[in-house]
């Protein structure tokens, strides 16, 4: 039985069933689109629009996967996790850690963040998946990208992530 998806591009898909629910075939599928596509992610949204009021997307990151720090203004999000295992980092506004949300099997599963840090992900399982709930609309203008850490593609990304585990493990994982 094939997922009732619309493929949007390599790393985002649309359920389109009126009733949205996801199996363990919809963890498998999306980690296969993640494992295979370019930046290492993909998601299934089960919000119908952009517009929605309430955006819940079925995420899966790969490890190698540089999500680069920013914060979303005017909104709320959370992460329920699914599978996996990483370091939520918390930032302020000069890059310094605030605080480390561990989440795993033997740790937290599920985080939420209400107010604007900067914010990033270090993975620590070959895939995570998590379901995000927001809220919406979706519009990219309302991210804003941290100026003190390297931007998507670019060299530095290791030596910044490289950077940012030593100092948790410094601080005892905070």
């Amino acid at each position: 039985m094939q997922l009732p998806l619309q493929k949007i591009n390599e790393e985002v898909f649309l359920a389109t069933d009126p009733i949205v629910r996801f199996d363990r075939r919809a963890v498998e599928f999306i980690k296969e689109k993640a494992l295979h596509n370019k930046r290492g992610r993909a998601r299934i949204c089960a919000h119908r629009s952009n517009n929605d009021s309430l955006h819940e997307m079925l995420i899966a990151i790969r490890s190698d996967s540089y999500i680069c720090p920013h914060r979303h203004l005017n909104k709320i999000e959370s992460f329920h996790l699914v599978e996996g295992r990483a370091d939520v980092v918390i930032l302020n506004d000069n890059g310094e850690i605030m605080d480390v949300v561990k989440l795993g099997i033997d740790n937290n599963f599920f985080y939420r963040l209400s107010d604007p840090h900067y914010h990033t992900l270090l993975i620590h399982s070959p895939i995570l998946v998590i379901h995000e709930i927001t809220n919406g609309p979706f519009n990219p203008a309302d991210s804003d990208f941290a100026p003190f850490a390297p931007a998507e593609d670019t060299k530095e990304t290791i030596e910044y992530i490289t950077a940012l585990k030593c100092k948790i493990i410094g601080n005892n994982g905070l």
